[in-house]
């Protein structure tokens, strides 16, 4: 077996890192001063020019608002940030508090079901492929979040929106953190399977009905992540 070796963070994504963790577990809330140039080199270990390279991304993503002659504010990135700050926030997904956990699959739980079903009627043929490949009762949380997110990015193809493949690509990292836990639990592997089931027969049947299947099997495992 070979080794994985991790390459070393260049200085300025190492700064930027560091800083966007101080701002994610709120030791710079929304509204707050960051430290002068200086000082935050000086604490992060690198230098100026590589501290006003790392603010200056992070202003054009919608983190921080820099001034001049002003110090530099944290805004508030949940309610002005965009795509950008949702592909960073699922990349820190070890911080995300349970009420943005909560709010991505709420999110999800709104959109996916327009997204099934525009699927549905577009290729069912395909999805039917991909369902009525044997799955076994598998116990490994991994394979069942990798299965389920599978399908899931599938549906998202075949509607050929590129928007909408964004907003997935940015989810997926979350998903797979949160999978590998919901997915640990029987109870939430069998009513899975149960979907499967039920969605093969709604996709046969060609009744329209896959949209409220969807709807329901989404806000049912929301509402199972919160007893968990």
């Amino acid at each position: 077996m070979g080794l994985t070796i991790e390459k070393p963070l260049k200085p300025a994504q190492f700064a930027e890192n560091k800083l966007l963790e101080a701002i994610l577990d709120n030791t710079y809330g929304p509204g707050d001063a960051l430290p002068a140039e200086r000082e935050l080199a000086l604490s992060l270990g690198v230098t100026r020019p590589t501290v006003r390279e790392m603010l200056q991304r992070l202003s054009t993503e919608g983190w921080v608002t820099i001034a001049h002659g002003k110090p530099t504010r944290v805004n508030n990135y949940l309610a002005s940030g965009g795509l950008r700050v949702l592909n960073t926030l699922s990349r820190f997904g070890n911080h995300l508090s349970p009420d943005m956990i909560a709010h991505l699959l709420e999110a999800r739980t709104l959109i996916f079901p327009g997204v099934a079903h525009q699927a549905a009627i577009a290729d069912p043929k395909v999805i039917l492929a991909f369902l009525d490949t044997p799955i076994t009762l598998r116990t490994d949380a991994n394979d069942f979040a990798c299965h389920d997110w599978g399908l899931q990015m599938l549906m998202v193809d075949i509607t050929r929106n590129p928007v909408l493949k964004m907003m997935f690509n940015d989810f997926a990292p979350v998903y797979h953190r949160l999978g590998q836990v919901y997915f640990t639990q029987k109870k939430a592997r069998e009513m899975s399977l149960e979907y499967y089931e039920a969605l093969i027969l709604a996709l046969r049947a060609k009744d329209g009905s896959v949209h409220k299947l969807v709807e329901q099997t989404m806000a049912r495992a929301q509402a199972f992540w919160k007893e968990i």
